[in-house]
């Protein structure tokens, strides 16, 4: 791997954990959130949401229980913002095909500057709303920072730059949770106890911004980009069509042997990521619910995730990952059945945290190395492309897992919810197992 290489893997590094930072710091907060607006929501529409879930809930007998409630009404929020980034993914890679990875990476972060300023005065359940929608539209710094790996020449350094994606990923989980419940309590006096994490997650993307513009290298040259603009959004439609996203239609270089790979990679990832992506949500409303975790023990919860997840990634993934991704990912799925099954039936919370150590574990290797398989595939000037469709798969799986997985929460409650979820991922499992792939070039 050259100097040069190494360079862009630590600029994308310190952008993603800059960013991450102010990602993650909500993650502990969504049940006290949606407890606050039960409360103090000025226009009335988290009440009114409500009595029209308790009306449905009477009619197919559910038993009456707020804390249900509050499961459901996450799972919607976190449905909703995937879903906009379900719509902005393939979108935020065609154009950075066309002006570039740096210039759409900016435009990401600053759209994401806005939504933590609309979150630090959102007094209302409308205005949180509003918050999450400008979130989910503007997302999209993962994903570009993917293209901008696969646009790198040597494979080994790809390898190593998805590895380093999950680094970023569990540090920001480390520090991002457990920074925004401190901040809950530095603000404990302030009418919304969001505000100080919604401030730091305000400065601290807008940090990012200014970094990104002083030091990110661009990866993709004028003469490899997309020609115009008209031809690179010309596939905006099949983007849109989770037939054609599967199909991977906006990709026309492959042979259809690699094409039919390819595809097969998509639909694992999607499975995968809508069960793993489902169960994760409800996590934190598990924890509230059943241990009664605190914001700050909440935080921990996260803190403890993402340590395993760096240990994983950083000691072990991205030393073994190059030529054995498939294995990896196979290790994963397998370490993270029993991880959802022990979560769901856990009745202490030794229990549950050895469940959580699995799905760090899996969280730390899956979705690394199915990247990275990914990544050998298209053209110079398709791989934003291709990994923008790759990306808007997952963001379609997070986009119907958490209400999927909420409502059978809501409905079978916790234990029966994991328990299937559990044994559902055997399914992607065996046909990764079965999955023959393109060889990488050494």
């Amino acid at each position: 791997m050259s100097v040069k290489e190494s360079t862009i893997l630590k600029t994308v590094f310190i952008s993603l954990v800059i960013d991450l930072l102010g990602f993650t710091v909500i993650l502990p907060l969504f049940p006290s959130l949606l407890e606050f607006y039960e409360t103090n929501d000025k226009t009335y529409l988290y009440n009114s949401m409500k009595t029209t879930v308790k009306e449905f809930r009477n009619l197919v007998g559910v038993p009456d229980s707020e804390k249900i409630d509050s499961v459901l009404f996450g799972g919607m929020i976190g449905s909703l913002f995937s879903l906009l980034q379900f719509l902005n993914s393939p979108i935020f890679g065609a154009l950075s095909d066309v002006y570039g990875r740096k210039a759409m990476i900016v435009t990401s972060l600053m759209g994401s500057t806005v939504s933590c300023a609309i979150w630090a005065i959102s007094d209302s359940f409308a205005l949180f709303l509003v918050a999450r929608v400008v979130a989910g539209l503007s997302e999209a710094n993962v994903s570009i920072s993917c293209a901008v790996i696969a646009d790198l020449p040597s494979p080994k350094a790809r390898t190593q730059g998805m590895a380093v994606i999950g680094v970023a990923f569990s540090v920001g989980f480390i520090f991002g949770p457990m920074i925004g419940a401190y901040f809950t309590y530095l603000f404990a006096g302030e009418k919304n106890f969001f505000f100080g994490p919604a401030i730091f997650s305000l400065l601290i993307t807008s940090l990012d911004v200014l970094y990104v513009l002083c030091f990110h290298v661009e990866t993709l040259p004028v003469e490899k980009r997309a020609k115009s603009v008209i031809n690179s959004l010309s596939d905006f439609l099949h983007l849109l069509n989770p037939i054609s996203l599967f199909r991977f239609s906006p990709i026309k270089s492959l042979p259809t042997s690699e094409a039919v790979r390819l595809r097969r990679l998509g639909l694992i990832y999607f499975i995968y990521l809508f069960l793993f992506s489902g169960l994760e949500f409800t996590l934190s409303f598990l924890a509230h619910n059943r241990f009664s975790f605190t914001r700050m023990e909440q935080g921990r919860m996260f803190a403890m995730l993402g340590v395993t997840m760096a240990f994983v990634q950083g000691g072990y993934v991205r030393r073994n990952m190059f030529g054995n991704e498939k294995k990896l990912a196979v290790t994963g799925l397998c370490m993270l059945i029993p991880g959802f099954l022990l979560i769901g039936l856990s009745n202490h919370w030794t229990v549950f945290y050895f469940g959580l150590l699995l799905f760090g574990y899996a969280a730390a290797s899956v979705v690394p190395c199915m990247t990275s398989l990914v990544s050998n595939y298209g053209l110079e000037s398709e791989k934003g492309r291709v990994m923008g469709v790759f990306r808007s798969l997952g963001a379609l799986a997070r986009a119907t897992g958490p209400v999927c997985m909420s409502s059978c929460y809501w409905l079978m409650g916790a234990r029966s919810t994991y328990v299937v979820g559990g044994l559902l991922l055997l399914l992607p499992l065996t046909l990764l197992i079965r999955l023959e792939l393109k060889h990488k070039a050494k």
